[in-house]
Parts: C-alpha cells; sequence; structure tokens
C-alpha cells in the first residue's frame, strides 16, 4: 500500500514585510436619522452622509402628517376653520387660535375691546411659557438631562392648569373667537396668575442651574449648529433661532398688536447663533413673559370682552335661550350657508408664536349666490409656519459636525409638525 506524502513549510517569522502599508478603501455610509428616531419626533426624516461619524451632506425630508390644513379651512366657513389652528403648534395652541381670529377681524376691521385683548394677550403669553419650557425641556431630556425635562413639564402644566381653568381644554383650546373671547374671566382666575408665576421662576432657575452651569450641557451645545445672522435672514428666520443670531425682530416690538406696546419689557439676543445661544434666548424669553404676565394682572381694565357686533358675536346664552331675536342671531351664525358674512378682500396678519412669526394670509372672495357681496367661508388660507425655514436651513446647520451633534441642533429649533407639514 502507498502512502501519499504532503510536505508542510514550516511558518517562517522571518518572512519580508510589504514596503508600504496597504490602503484601506473609505467609503461614504448613507444613514436615515428618523422618522422612527425618538429624537426626530415621529415625522421627520434626516438622510445623512457620513465618513466615520462626521455627517458630510444631509437632506431633510418633511411632510409625513398630510393634514391639508390649508384647503380644510377652505372647505369650512370662517368660525369652523379655526378648530384647524388648534393643531399647528399643538403645544401653544392659544397663540394660533389668537393669529388667526385677528387676521379674520382685519378683514371685517375688527377691533376688540380693551380688557379682551388684555385676557388675549395674557393666554398668548401662558401659551409662550408652555412652549419655551417644552422645547428646553426635551431638547435637554435628548442630551441625557431627564430631571431638567420633568422639572419643566410640571411648569407647564401649571401654564395648562390656567388654560384649562379658562376655557376648558388643555391642547385643542379653541380659545378665542372672530370678534372677541367666548367669555370672561373665570373668578379668581387672575388671582391664580402670580401664583403660576411664581412657581414657574422657580423652576426656571432650578433649571438654569442644572443646564447653564453643567459643563456637559455646554460642551454639547456651545459652537454647535451654529448659523450667521445674514444666512439666517436668508432663509427667512424669525422668533428665537433668529434673535440668537444677534437680529432683534420681534413681531410684537416690530409690528405691535393687542396690547404689547403697553408693557415694559425687552427683546433678548444672542451673538453665536448656536445651539447654547438658542438656549439661553428662550430661558431668558420665558422671565420677560413672567414679566408682562405681571403688568397685564395688575393693568386690566373692565369691561366687555367682545366686540358689541351682532353679525360676528354669538348672542349671550340668556338672549339665546330668552327671545326670539338671540335665538335667530345664534342661529345664523352657527348654521353652515350662514356663519359670518365677510365682505372681499385680503389681508396678511401675523403674530409672535413661540417659534417665531405664525401669520396668516386670507383671501375673501364674494359668493355668486349671495346678495350682500359677502361669503361664509375662506376662499384661501395661507399659513407662514415658523419652523418651516429652520427645518430648510437644518441641513446648513448640521453639516460638517459629528452624528450626534444632529440631536441637540435638531432640538434647538423646536420642529412641531402639525406647524411644519404643508
Amino acid at each position: 500500500m502507498n502512502e501519499s506524502k504532503i510536505t508542510v513549510e514550516p511558518y517562517s517569522v522571518d518572512r519580508a514585510v510589504p514596503e508600504t502599508e496597504p490602503e484601506f478603501r473609505q467609503e461614504d455610509m448613507l444613514l436615515n436619522v428618523g422618522p422612527s428616531h425618538p429624537a426626530m419626533h415621529g415625522i421627520i426624516r434626516i438622510l445623512t452622509k457620513l465618513q466615520g461619524e462626521l455627517v458630510v451632506d444631509s437632506e431633510v425630508e418633511v411632510g409625513y402628517l398630510h393634514r391639508a390644513f390649508e384647503k380644510s379651512c377652505e372647505d369650512c366657513t370662517w368660525t369652523q376653520a379655526q378648530i384647524y389652528t388648534d393643531r399647528l403648534n399643538y403645544v401653544s395652541p392659544c397663540i394660533n387660535n389668537v393669529g388667526y381670529c385677528m387676521a379674520v377681524e382685519k378683514l371685517l376691521d375688527l377691533t376688540l375691546p380693551p380688557r379682551g385683548q388684555y385676557i388675549r394677550t395674557m393666554l398668548c403669553e401662558i401659551s409662550r411659557l408652555a412652549d419655551h419650557l417644552t422645547c428646553v425641556g426635551a431638547a435637554a431630556m435628548e442630551l441625557g438631562g431627564f430631571t431638567p425635562f420633568l422639572y419643566m413639564m410640571i411648569g407647564r402644566e401649571y401654564c395648562y392648569e390656567l388654560i384649562e381653568d379658562y376655557c376648558g381644554a388643555r391642547v385643542t383650546t379653541n380659545c378665542a373667537r372672530v370678534g372677541g373671547m367666548p367669555f370672561d374671566l373665570r373668578e379668581g382666575w387672575l388671582d391664580k396668575v402670580p401664583w403660576m408665576i411664581g412657581k414657574v421662576r422657580k423652576i426656571i432657575k432650578e433649571c438654569d442651574i442644572l443646564l447653564t452651569y453643567n459643563r456637559i450641557f455646554v460642551d454639547r451645545t456651545k459652537g454647535i449648529g451654529a448659523i450667521s445672522a445674514e444666512r439666517a435672514l436668508a432663509y427667512g428666520f424669525t422668533g428665537p433661532v433668529l434673535r440668537a443670531c444677534g437680529v432683534p425682530y420681534d413681531v410684537r416690538k416690530d409690528h405691535p398688536y393687542l396690547v404689547y406696546n403697553e408693557l415694559d419689557w425687552s427683546v433678548p439676543v444672542g451673538h453665536n447663533g448656536d445651539v447654547l445661544d438658542r438656549y439661553l434666548v428662550r430661558m431668558e424669553e420665558m422671565e420677560q413673559s413672567c414679566r408682562m404676565l405681571e403688568q397685564l394682572v395688575k393693568k386690566i381694565p373692565n369691561g366687555p370682552v367682545s366686540c358689541d357686533d351682532k353679525r360676528v358675536v354669538l348672542p349671550d346664552k340668556k338672549d339665546t335661550y330668552g327671545n326670539i331675536e338671540g335665538l335667530m342671531n345664534h342661529f345664523k351664525l352657527i348654521m353652515y350657508g350662514h356663519g359670518i358674512r365677510v365682505p372681499e378682500g385680503e389681508v396678511y396678519f401675523s403674530v409672535e408664536a413661540g417659534n417665531g412669526e405664525l401669520g396668516f394670509y386670507v383671501v375673501s372672495r364674494p359668493d355668486e349666490n349671495s346678495t350682500d357681496g359677502c361669503n361664509d367661508r375662506p376662499w384661501r388660507v395661507r399659513c407662514r409656519p415658523p419652523c418651516f425655514s429652520f427645518t430648510a436651513a437644518l441641513p446648513e446647520m448640521i453639516n460638517g459636525y459629528m452624528l450626534p451633534d444632529v440631536i441637540p441642533t435638531f432640538g434647538s429649533i423646536n420642529m412641531i409638525g402639525g406647524e411644519l407639514d404643508r
């Protein structure tokens, strides 16, 4: 029997080493951040192009809700369209309500009584507090600061309790009406405002200690997501994100409405346009809102809260149920096909929302079948959402930074899906 022989060469450690190191091929990686990522808030997809952890390019995709806010408003009466405004920035819905109502009132050439204007201003500033508390708290949580988030949610709860005590709702408030307010303040409501301010100020101070002087928080936000004032203006930035770049534009100062020009307050601005400055601007704006609320409580006058115009304002319940004239007026304003009759025209009106300039461009065309030349529903409703321009500029704010920097940058612009979605 022949046996096959296998020759095995011994391994030698003295083998020759190549003179040049082998070249490793580095490929770019495409990574989807969102929409299911918790920090993307459920409706944003950022397609990032990475070299390691460096974001070299990115593209933002928006519009996962597809609720057609504007077209829905055009299919409703002037009054019915208002409930859709609650669903824009649902963290501070009172500001949305007031902005839409004031746009329609501009078409109707109506001016509210002083008390009604004071109530609107108070509700707007309480909503601004809730909006900034939510933004700062959520941004801190996404960086690992869970304690500030819990504190600020408690502060937001104090704000929501006041709003609920006025209109009976916390989120979908529907707190204003075209031509005025649905009702006057409840007894004791004004006494709760200073109490709320004290609680919120204490929370802001605690979170200021936890975050502003925290080395980890500062290192994660300082110099991150920066954008220049020129680029911010070119994109159409407004609100805290623009003011963090050093531009002191605020609708309440530059185009005063309600009673803001009667109050003593200032516009905080930053210098670097980065995530840290956006945080600091919002923290100071909350203090300014508290200052305004203190003045509003002291200066609010007595009197009616709505216009004395039966074309737009519902009669009191005692008149609706007590006499035929009130019942007929109520019926005509509520029923589809009647409602508020708005003359032909087009206007643009803006308010300072939590994220910046929230504007409504409203067009009324005459109804062919009407005898008064008015229409019971808008022909066009266009909303200018403040966070749309921020999201459009997001690639410019995250390109060249590391992947972990995407989270604080996105959190600092306070994207709200209902407001952003087209």
